[in-house]
């Protein structure tokens, strides 16, 4: 079983019918693809930028794992019509993908995605529809809720769904984690849909079982579970918040939340902050989700041991929001 997307519209929520623990040694009932073996490992004691994809973007990764899974299962044939909610980066290599195989492409993702995410997505052909920000994912106004009414309007369209989609987190186990394997005693991942957080999460657990954990979810998102032990309810209330690209308002379905050690709540105010003094003092280009994580394992490493070693992981570059971040007056707060 490579994927399974399928042509029927579903749930992005709907329980996960994976049966996958770390101490489960059968063998996987999905199809991988192996790494290559002579890549060289990312030698950096705390960062892993994804630089070595077309678009400087983790989710070019998930985009062509999902088109060729679905191509090689004959649910996408030439001439369809790729429909695709997303937060940009995901529809980003999906406009890439489909410009390259000549698929039309059509992107729904909400207003407060930046202007230079849709000027990309312009130019690689895509076409795009914008949805209220505020509207909850389960709204026929959300882009989730739009994204599914022109896959029922639209003839031999499909959604690939990111959001439930196997070949999702499968690109990560079987590339991003392996990039890191051997070097990592705590890893300090953003969530999103979860693709890259359960992906890389599964193979380290399975290597590395020491390895902790750490998810990083923005205050106003609700993915990280409550700590009971918390005193700060209020920071797992669904309410708006700028960083792009991790947090929702529910459980995506390939999300596995058992293997996280620990969350972290990350907050606008020093995602950016962190992210433009990477930008001003390191000269990595990334953007607030980036700096989101980066803030969360300078707060996790204290925890470590002399010797041992945080990776983080940074997304994607600061060239899709040069006009928020990167602009002085729109980070007056």
């Amino acid at each position: 079983m490579s994927s399974n997307c399928s042509s029927t519209w579903a749930p992005p929520n709907r329980p996960s019918a994976c049966t996958w623990t770390s101490e489960n040694k059968l063998k996987s009932p999905h199809s991988h693809k192996l790494f290559p073996v002579k890549q060289e490992k990312i030698s950096t004691n705390i960062l892993q930028c994804i630089g070595s994809t077309p678009l400087v973007n983790v989710k070019d990764r998930i985009a062509i794992r999902m088109v060729e899974d679905a191509e090689a299962a004959g649910i996408l044939k030439p001439g369809m019509t790729l429909i695709e909610p997303t937060s940009g980066n995901t529809g980003i290599g999906l406009a890439m993908v489909a410009a390259v195989k000549g698929y039309h492409c059509i992107i729904v993702l909400p207003e407060k995605m930046s202007h230079e995410k849709i000027a990309v997505l312009k130019a690689l052909g895509a076409e795009i529809v914008r949805t209220p920000t505020e509207a909850s994912w389960d709204s026929p106004e959300s882009h989730i809720g739009v994204a599914k009414t022109l896959k029922e309007k639209i003839p031999n369209s499909i959604i690939l769904d990111q959001y439930q989609n196997l070949s999702n987190p499968l690109a990560h186990y079987d590339i991003t984690a392996e990039e890191i394997l051997d070097q990592v005693d705590m890893i300090v991942i953003g969530a999103g849909t979860g693709g890259s957080l359960t992906g890389v999460a599964r193979k380290l657990k399975e290597k590395c079982p020491e390895v902790k954990i750490i998810g990083v979810d923005p205050v106003g998102s609700t993915l990280a579970p409550v700590d009971q032990e918390s005193n700060e309810p209020e920071k797992h209330v669904a309410a708006h918040y700028e960083v792009e690209g991790i947090g929702y308002d529910f459980l995506p379905t390939v999300m596995d939340l058992s293997i996280v050690n620990s969350w972290v709540k990350s907050n606008d105010c020093d995602s950016f902050k962190i992210a433009r003094k990477l930008i001003r003092y390191e000269g990595l280009l990334c953007g607030g989700s980036s700096g989101a994580n980066v803030w969360a394992a300078l707060q996790k490493a204290k925890e470590l041991k002399e010797g041992q070693r945080c990776v983080v992981i940074l997304p994607d570059g600061d060239k899709i929001f040069m006009r928020k971040m990167d602009d002085q007056s729109w980070m007056v707060w």
